[in-house]
């Protein structure tokens, strides 16, 4: 992967668009973090998250993991924030590969229609296209067709399904459809 970080601390690293503040998680952000993990439709796509979804559960993410991901330069865990709440969680995970870093998110079922997803998803991948990625990429549930137009929403095109990609609650695996973003789209 070409992403040049040199210049950049992860730790923190914040993002702005119009409307959103895509920022590192504090430890002030557990109990809105467990308030959305609630959701059954979080709960319903978002396959490796507990249920049920404790409160410790929810420290544990951002007090450890998504700081984690910062400090260790594996990821950009991001609180995305609108108008001093939040209002979703995402990131974009700087894994190698062919594919090259992967984006992901979620909104909070308050904060649902308002197209911050699709705008939290477009703003990560600028960052890191503007960071020299040579593309970006997410995988959306082929079943998830709200989160499939967030996806083109967001500037991604369709490329494909990936068979038997996502690992389910109950131990089966699911079909994906691959999205990709090019530095030139």
């Amino acid at each position: 992967m070409t992403l040049d970080l040199s210049a950049v601390d992860l730790r923190t690293e914040i993002v702005r668009t119009e409307r959103l503040v895509l920022r590192p998680f504090r430890p002030k952000d557990v109990d809105a973090v467990f308030r959305a993990s609630q959701d059954a439709e979080t709960q319903r796509w978002i396959g490796l998250l507990p249920v049920p979804y404790t409160r410790e559960d929810a420290r544990t993410f951002v007090e450890d993991i998504a700081m984690k991901e910062r400090s260790d330069r594996t990821g950009l865990s991001v609180v995305v924030e609108a108008d001093g709440e939040l209002v979703g969680t995402g990131g974009i995970y700087l894994r190698g590969g062919r594919l090259g870093p992967e984006i992901g998110y979620t909104i909070a079922p308050w904060a649902r229609r308002k197209g911050y997803a699709a705008e939290a998803a477009h703003a990560l991948a600028q960052w890191g296209l503007g960071l020299g990625a040579p593309r970006v990429h997410l995988f959306v549930d082929v079943r998830n067709t709200a989160s499939q137009a967030t996806a083109v929403r967001a500037g991604f095109t369709a490329e494909g399904t990936v068979r038997a990609c996502l690992d389910y609650r109950d131990g089966s695996r699911g079909d994906a459809v691959l999205f990709g973003r090019l530095a030139g789209d």
